[in-house]
């Protein structure tokens, strides 16, 4: 049965693609993860002053900026003068080539077979980045302090930050369908063909993808990305706990505050 996209999360902006709030799930033993805490997104550097006024309305205590470097000084992102929130980063590249993944994915040219292929292999390699893991630690940090509302992003808030979100959809509870919806609402956002009309535009001619088809595949997600990574990280650390556990600092201390901070029992 195929399960219609539930678009009630998605906030309304004109230059902040893919912002919700990716709460209000059910969670194993009972509960639902609480909305108006948790918010993901793409980059903010064209926000116009509407969306910097929704951004204000969140009441973030943190930013989780999943993106490198290179990244943020080519699209820095905007601020409202009211913004106090902490933005966490890391100093380095938490992606290879200095390129966000989807345009690391189309190097060397593809088409829409190859690209599929390369961003399964993309996913799947994305486990083992170190400056992505050393962010992921700060993000689960943030949430554990209980301090409040967090938004994490990154260049289209759909590969590194789609990874984040699952981890901690795992960690709370979710369960993995759930959480696979949750993923694949970037391919319903609002604005959606205006946002790959943006991404296909910086990318067609400059990264190497050959066709129309090829640059969508790399604008969208797809249920065999997601999955690439959560068998990579099954294969290289074990299992999902111990990759958290052991990887990103979240012993069972951590995961019951996160849980008491982020579940309605």
């Amino acid at each position: 049965m195929i399960r219609e996209p539930d678009t009630s999360p998605f906030l309304g902006t004109k230059a902040i693609h893919n912002l919700r709030d990716y709460g209000g799930y059910a969670v194993g033993g009972g509960g639902r993860v609480k909305t108006g805490l948790l918010f993901r997104s793409g980059h903010h550097a064209d926000a116009s002053e509407d969306d910097l006024a929704t951004v204000s309305s969140l009441n973030l205590r943190h930013v989780i900026d999943l993106r490198g470097n290179s990244e943020r000084a080519k699209h820095s992102c905007r601020r409202a003068d009211d913004f106090d929130a902490e933005v966490l980063y890391y100093d380095g590249e938490t992606a290879g080539l200095s390129l966000a993944p989807h345009e690391e994915a189309a190097s060397g040219g593809v088409d829409a077979n190859e690209a599929h292929r390369a961003m399964v292999e993309l996913y799947g390699r994305l486990p083992d980045r170190e400056g992505l893991n050393w962010v992921l630690r700060r993000f689960f940090e943030a949430l554990a302090s209980g301090e409040g509302a967090s938004l994490v992003h990154c260049a289209a808030g759909k590969d590194r930050t789609g990874i984040a979100v699952d981890l901690l959809h795992h960690l709370l509870g979710v369960h993995p369908d759930d959480a696979m919806h949750d993923y694949l609402l970037t391919n319903h956002s609002p604005r959606n063909e205006e946002r790959i009309a943006h991404g296909m535009a910086l990318m067609d001619g400059k990264y190497g993808a050959k066709d129309e088809a090829a640059l969508r595949v790399l604008m969208g997600v797809d249920a065999a990305f997601l999955e690439a990574a959560r068998r990579s990280v099954k294969e290289r650390f074990g299992s999902t706990d111990m990759y958290l556990e052991q990887h990103l600092g979240v012993d069972a201390a951590k995961r019951e505050a996160i849980k008491a901070q982020l579940v309605d029992a």
